[in-house]
């Protein structure tokens, strides 16, 4: 019978009376007995072992000042299925779950997963010592789940699982690694992504992704800085057409969160670019640190549509209505995300994917994290490192879209113009951030 179960569910499977059902569940051992719900919701559940482990993982919440608070203890279930009671915390839960009872692991959880270049890098240097595959796309849950206990001790958003992941980040704490200083960034950058390149880990800018790592460093006193934490894209160095492009492409990157700070008003990562021994590098801010050791919860589109609205599609826009009138997201947000959707759209990013935008929980709702990977993805190189020449197309509203697509359209015509001006990008993609600027003049026309 699937966990979990009610006392009638149980009596009825094994022909007996409920009373002697509750009987029997109060002879099973505490420690393997789950029991959640109040009167008619009351559901019981087996525990189930992790690698031979029977006891509960501890989920520890990190707020903004760096304190540390549990959030709840995690449960596996026979057959399948965990249970966590998150009721009480800022994160929105599921109609189906509001007892703690979760189909898989609970979806806060999800974004914590190793992934990307980052995540495939770690589970290559470590799947032997942790026993899972080398491929973290191939991880089940049971192995994602072992992974965090062990070793996510900085992993996206603000949740540590397990007590050993808890007494890692305390000893990183205690030892207060050194960020870099302003004049070392640079240099310290070029170090750190030479060690990337040398782990020969799969997915480089080459496939259609930026290799990246994960770094603290400080700013000059008179630079706005929230923490020293910091993700950092960068190209390689030498001087290929396709380096060019994905060089040219990172400094458009930091000009479209520029851009969108300027025109919207909305929040986005702050970010920086630095060039040294032929690289450049992309400094992005991380926003789900504060100072030193502060955290705050984050939550992906990807996972919040998993969790509770299940559609298929990849419009951030529709999504974001469905949220609305689920009741999890105000119409500010709502309209927020049209203007990302179609700026993006307007200055050719077709990497938005569900992935690349995010939300933070909020007294039981979500509100809109601050925008990042804005990029024109589409003039990327082939993953085989061809870089071909692309007509811009923009896309052009519907009439109810009309308006939101106008200011967004003016919003990328100036960013395509800051884009030309640059001299941090090459003569040849300056040459053609002219081109789809007069594309989308054109365009604006029509609408």
């Amino acid at each position: 019978m699937q966990a979990p179960a009610t006392a009638a569910g149980l009596a009825a499977v094994l022909g007996v009376s409920v009373p002697t059902v509750h009987r029997q569940l109060q002879r099973l051992p505490a420690d393997r007995l789950l029991t959640a719900g109040k009167a008619r919701r009351a559901r019981y559940a087996l525990r189930r072992p992790l690698r031979g482990r029977l006891e509960d993982l501890p989920v520890y919440a990190i707020d903004a000042d760096g304190r540390a608070e549990l959030l709840g203890p995690l449960a596996l279930l026979h057959p399948d299925g965990s249970h966590l009671d998150v009721s009480g915390s800022p994160w929105p839960v599921p109609e189906g779950a509001r007892d703690g009872w979760w189909p898989g692991l609970p979806y806060l959880l999800s974004d914590m997963r190793p992934q990307g270049y980052m995540g495939r890098q770690f589970a290559r240097a470590e799947h032997r010592q942790l026993g899972v595959p080398e491929d973290p796309s191939r991880w089940t849950d049971d192995e994602v789940l072992h992974v965090l206990a062990q070793r996510a001790e900085d992993a996206s958003g603000n949740l540590i699982v397990g007590e050993d992941a808890y007494r890692t980040w305390q000893a990183v704490r205690a030892a207060s690694v050194t960020p870099f200083e302003p004049r070392a960034t640079a240099a310290g950058y070029a170090g750190l992504a030479a060690r990337a390149v040398a782990a020969g880990v799969p997915g480089s800018s080459a496939a259609g992704e930026f290799p990246k790592f994960a770094a603290q460093r400080t700013l000059p006193v008179d630079t706005p800085s929230d923490t020293p934490h910091v993700l950092v894209k960068f190209s390689g160095g030498d001087g290929s057409p396709a380096v060019q492009r994905w060089a040219d492409l990172l400094v458009c990157e930091h000009l479209a969160l520029e851009q969108l700070r300027q025109t919207f008003g909305l929040a986005a990562a702050r970010s920086r670019i630095l060039s040294h021994e032929g690289r450049t590098f992309l400094e992005v801010e991380r926003f789900d640190r504060h100072g030193t050791f502060g955290r705050s919860a984050l939550c992906s589109l990807e996972t919040a549509n998993a969790a509770f609205l299940g559609n298929a599609s990849r419009d951030w826009v529709r999504l974001a209505g469905q949220f609305a009138r689920a009741g999890l997201l105000g119409d500010e947000d709502v309209v927020r995300i049209a203007q990302l959707w179609w700026f993006g759209r307007l200055i050719g990013n077709t990497d938005m994917h569900a992935g690349n935008l995010s939300f933070q929980p909020a007294a039981g709702q979500l509100t809109l994290a601050p925008a990042y990977d804005m990029l024109p993805m589409f003039q990327a190189p082939l993953a085989g490192g061809e870089v071909v020449a692309r007509t811009f197309e923009p896309p052009l509203p519907l009439p109810p879209q009309r308006a939101v697509w106008q200011v967004a359209c003016q919003a990328a015509l100036a960013f395509w113009q800051t884009a030309a001006d640059d001299a941090r990008i090459s003569a040849g993609f300056r040459a053609l951030c002219v081109q789809h600027g007069q594309a989308l003049s054109i365009a604006a026309r029509h609408a």
